[in-house]
């Protein structure tokens, strides 16, 4: 039995490497997982006001109290979906921000139209 389970461990293990470094495309339950693990990340980051948890000082206290929970995200996620999403959380944010200021200022509300009409 003690076989049986080292294999099988050193199967999830290696499947779980070949998903984060992208040779392999993750399944359902692979991202779920990714999904749940970036959103409980993402929550202590909330939870401790950070933003931008790669740059300068929000890197320092994510590091510092958002760790366990960065850890399993990037466990259970794709190296490069880890990089987008912390990067995304940051766009989103921005984004935000701008829509709010320009609404302060008295700008428009436009339909967003991706084929511009001639």
């Amino acid at each position: 039995m003690g076989v049986l389970n080292y294999f099988t461990a050193s199967a999830d293990d290696k499947r779980k490497e070949e998903v984060r470094s992208g040779a392999v495309a993750p399944d359902r339950s692979e991202r779920k997982r990714c999904w749940e693990a970036r959103d409980n990340y993402f929550a202590c980051l909330d939870k401790h006001d950070i933003i931008d948890s790669v740059n300068g000082d929000g890197k320092k206290l994510a590091d510092k109290n958002c760790a366990a929970e960065n850890k399993v995200f990037e466990q259970d996620c794709a190296t490069a979906w880890v990089a987008y999403f912390k990067k995304f959380r940051v766009a989103e944010y921005q984004k935000k921000k701008t829509l709010e200021r320009l609404q302060k200022e008295g700008a428009n509300n436009m339909a967003a139209d991706s084929a511009a009409k001639r």
